[in-house]
């Protein structure tokens, strides 16, 4: 088929609201360049690009790419939400609290049970606990979820820097169901009171608090990133009742190259931050931005032209995205490992200080590599048969009469 045939016919498809393809990339582009950061930080490659003769420094990007979990916050918005954002179409039914309870348990559970027990072991191996009521703390509050109320274990936890945010997620899967019942019904109103009370919460501490390092991450400054997420999905959900034409997949898909320039302006300005305690203030007052633009994004994009849609989502970024809880996960524990092992061998005792630039490349490259193909052992040896499993058992044991 001739492909400009193929484009326009293809312009005239509904898009999905039930897998959006799209969202797949947007997942994998966030976590990559999470893990990036967090690789950088053992490294020190300052990456950069060289387009037709002018040298393109992508070290904004790299230095400030923390700020991306707020997109896989804002994804998680939007797909938990998206659901609920499809009943206004069908009238269908709503889904129970419980049953949404036990999928998230089933899903993130296990492994993060799996996760605890390993690194655990490891601290308990290396000596990592100075005392008794450190590895307690750190071991009880994890497993409740609450690691994030606590300094030594948000901070100088041994169990794995990045499981916050599956903190930060659980608390918010309590709330969800009363949340999305509220979105329903009155979706402006309670858009409001969320992004409300996380900009009041940002206020309040970035006004009052001399260190806020035990408060930017909580779930009250999340919930308006939350909040943009479920609005981004109900727009999604509006936009596919209408047939798209191909002047609209056009003016989307230069809507999602804008997003994108808006966002790299974002970044600029937070890898600006000038000291750790800037960095943690300017993740609160860029937080809005980052999730306006990520959401507009998140629509722009599902309704976008057929190459910025194959771009965004195809094999390789459906793979990332159903590894990337695994992989973000394990991904920073894993630099550690590998650098404190010293797998990549160089001839300098501290190759990241003293610029070993080949040692630098392959380091960043063997990271990456050993933390997708974990990623990907995880997730279809252990996660998916987990679940699978957990799912049949629920489902026998309600079929019981």
């Amino acid at each position: 088929m001739n492909p400009i045939r193929r484009w326009l016919e293809d312009a005239e498809t509904p898009p999905d609201t039930r897998h959006v393809d799209t969202c797949d990339g947007l997942r994998a582009m966030a976590i990559l360049l999470v893990g990036w950061f967090h690789i950088w930080q053992q490294s020190w490659l300052y990456p950069g690009l060289t387009v037709f003769g002018r040298s393109i420094s992508l070290d904004p990007l790299v230095r400030s790419g923390y700020i991306w979990v707020d997109m896989m916050i804002l994804i998680s918005g939007f797909c938990l939400y998206l659901p609920w954002a499809r009943l206004r179409r069908t009238h269908g039914t709503r889904p129970a609290a419980l049953e949404f309870y036990a999928r998230r348990f089933v899903r993130i559970h296990p492994s993060y049970l799996l996760t605890i027990a390993v690194m655990f072991a490891v601290a308990l191996a290396t000596h990592a606990y100075a005392d008794a009521g450190h590895m307690a703390r750190d071991l009880l509050s994890h497993l409740t979820y609450t690691h994030t109320f606590f300094y030594d274990a948000y901070y100088a936890t041994n169990l794995g820097g990045a499981l916050w945010t599956l903190a930060v997620e659980m608390q918010f899967y309590l709330i969800f169901p009363l949340l999305a019942r509220a979105f329903l019904r009155v979706p402006l109103t309670t858009f409001a009171a969320m992004t409300g009370i996380a900009l009041a919460f940002r206020g309040f501490v970035g006004a009052n608090i001399e260190d806020v390092s035990m408060y930017f991450n909580q779930l009250p400054a999340y919930l308006d990133t939350f909040a943009l997420g479920m609005a981004a999905a109900e727009i999604h959900v509006a936009f596919a009742k209408r047939r798209p034409n191909a002047l609209s997949r056009i003016a989307c898909t230069l809507c999602s190259v804008a997003m994108l320039v808006l966002l790299w302006q974002v970044v600029r300005r937070q890898a600006s931050s000038p000291s750790v305690e800037g960095i943690r203030l300017g993740q609160m007052s860029n937080r809005l931005s980052m999730g306006m633009l990520g959401g507009a994004l998140l629509v722009f994009s599902a309704n976008a032209g057929l190459v910025l849609r194959r771009i965004l989502g195809n094999p390789v970024t459906r793979f990332l995205s159903s590894v990337s809880m695994q992989f973000y996960i394990w991904h920073q524990t894993l630099a550690v490992w590998i650098l404190q092992a010293r797998l990549v061998p160089s001839a300098y005792e501290n190759p990241n200080y003293d610029g070993d630039l080949l040692w630098q490349q392959r380091y960043t490259l063997v990271c990456f590599a050993a933390a997708i193909a974990l990623a990907a052992l995880l997730t279809y040896g252990f996660e998916r048969p987990v679940a699978r499993r957990l799912g049949a058992l629920a489902r026998r044991r309600r079929a019981r009469p």
